[in-house]
């Protein structure tokens, strides 16, 4: 018996008995996802610098958003410091879950987001989308 009929009977066997093999993700589907609002996201971590940025918001989000991804934390407290001001915006409680902690803001806005803010645990690592 051939390689290739070994491997056309096998395929016509797996096929009759009802397995399908999922075809590969298009390169459209995988560019969708890569530059989405959370696609672009940035992972940092707690305790590695003083703030976090500066960043550059993007036309993929009209908001900036966090979210806990790892660590010990049930959430952080987090705000945005917008390089115009100098200030942070309100203080937002961070699980997670994708939480807004910025919106409406216009695309090439300079910002960080300070890593002094309270944090609920002993450890976390956070998602930024922008």
């Amino acid at each position: 018996m051939t390689a290739r009929f070994a491997r056309a009977s096998l395929v016509a066997l797996l096929v009759t008995l009802g397995f399908t093999v999922p075809a590969p993700a298009s390169a459209a589907t995988a560019t969708a996802a890569a530059t989405s609002c959370y696609g672009g996201a940035a992972t940092v971590h707690y305790g590695d610098v003083l703030d976090f940025g500066p960043y550059w918001t993007t036309s993929r989000c009209s908001d900036i958003n966090m979210r806990v991804v790892g660590g010990d934390a049930e959430y952080v407290v987090a705000c945005v410091k917008f390089a115009k001001t100098g200030v942070c915006n309100r203080s937002t409680r961070v699980g997670w879950t994708w939480t807004t902690v910025a919106t409406d803001v216009l695309d090439g806005t300079k910002f960080t987001v300070p890593n002094g803010v309270d944090l609920e645990g002993s450890s976390a690592t956070i998602q930024i989308a922008f």
